[in-house]
């Protein structure tokens, strides 16, 4: 089963990302991460100077990878150029990128990939470093090694001395041991947080150890991940902004990440003429908004609000998705 933050190449060289746990039974929902050198002119996206090196091919990486414009022009390209790798999603009403799985060619599982790291007979500096941070962040947070993975460049095998280390936690309790683990080891001043902005603040994902940047995010265990496409239905209704306090944050960290929540308070008049249909939870599609609140503290949210019908039940309740690909306003902000 396909898990947000695996890695895979298709036929043609593209390099996609795994988004979430629900896909279709032959598809699997995917941001586009490298493109190869061959096909850059054909996206309408600005990219980083730097290139990347996978096998023998040069890749390019869009500079901004989860705005609503660049997957837009990603859906544009793909339908012009590479029809395979749009879906219509009939549950969602919209296009939306999914490859199939017969143009997958090499797939890189974060914990498999740890796994063959660790058993590499001769390790450069870099992954080195990558493993003695994920054993010291483990012993710490007293998280077995089976519960790490490692993504990124160094998953791939295309790092360069200047890549980042880039690791997964799997599951939502080891995850909060590992955030508590990490704080003691920047106590300590065996680690350091990096803070660019508020939002980095909030989740304290990135940090330095010996001065190289590493960051972690979390990925669900299988026993954790309790739907699956096509048990929902969804409607787009319209953009709302509010207020509200986060009741659970059991499912924050993950992507998408899930706020429940409580005291919806609208902050516009078009947010208050849909006082019928308010929702209990908040699912951000943007990882940069993953784990930026907790229990008990106040957000505030601008997305697009749906109706969502459980397909066997009728059951329908209300949510809100930060991350439509419909707009750059939306957003979680920690109060």
């Amino acid at each position: 089963m396909p898990a947000d933050g695996d890695t895979f190449v298709t036929k043609d060289g593209f390099i996609f990302n795994t988004f979430g746990y629900e896909h279709p039974q032959d598809r699997v929902f995917a941001f586009l991460k490298y493109i190869p050198a061959e096909f850059k002119a054909l996206f309408n996206v600005h990219m980083l100077e730097r290139t990347w090196k996978y096998g023998e091919g040069q890749l390019f990486r869009a500079e901004k990878l989860y705005t609503a414009n660049n997957y837009k022009a990603f859906i544009a390209t793909f339908r012009k150029n590479f029809p395979n790798y749009v879906y219509y999603c009939y549950l969602r009403n919209k296009e939306l990128i999914a490859a199939p799985l017969s143009s997958v060619e090499n797939v890189y599982v974060p914990k498999d990939r740890l796994n063959a790291l660790t058993n590499l007979k001769n390790p450069d500096s870099l992954q080195k470093m990558a493993l003695e941070l994920i054993s010291l962040v483990s012993k710490e947070s007293d998280v077995g090694l089976k519960h790490f993975g490692i993504h990124g460049s160094i998953a791939l095998n295309m790092h360069a001395l200047e890549s980042d280390i880039d690791f997964v936690v799997y599951g939502s309790q080891n995850f909060r041991k590992v955030e508590v683990g990490i704080a003691r080891l920047v106590n300590a001043g065996k680690l350091s947080y990096i803070f660019r902005n508020r939002l980095d603040a909030a989740r304290k994902f990135q940090g330095r150890y010996k001065g190289k940047i590493f960051m972690y995010n979390a990925t669900r265990k299988p026993e954790e991940v309790k739907t699956k496409y096509g048990m929902f239905r969804f409607s787009s209704i319209d953009p709302v902004r509010f207020q509200c306090i986060v009741s659970d944050d059991t499912e924050t960290m993950f992507r998408p990440a899930t706020y429940k929540i409580t005291k919806y308070k609208p902050l516009d008049q078009a947010s208050e003429l849909l006082m019928d249909k308010i929702p209990d939870r908040v699912i951000s599609n943007i990882g940069c908004y993953r784990n930026v609140a907790r229990k008990h503290s106040e957000i505030r949210v601008s997305g697009k609000l749906e109706r969502v019908e459980a397909i066997k039940t009728g059951a329908v309740f209300y949510q809100v998705v930060v991350g439509t690909a419909t707009s750059e306003e939306e957003y979680v902000c920690p109060i």
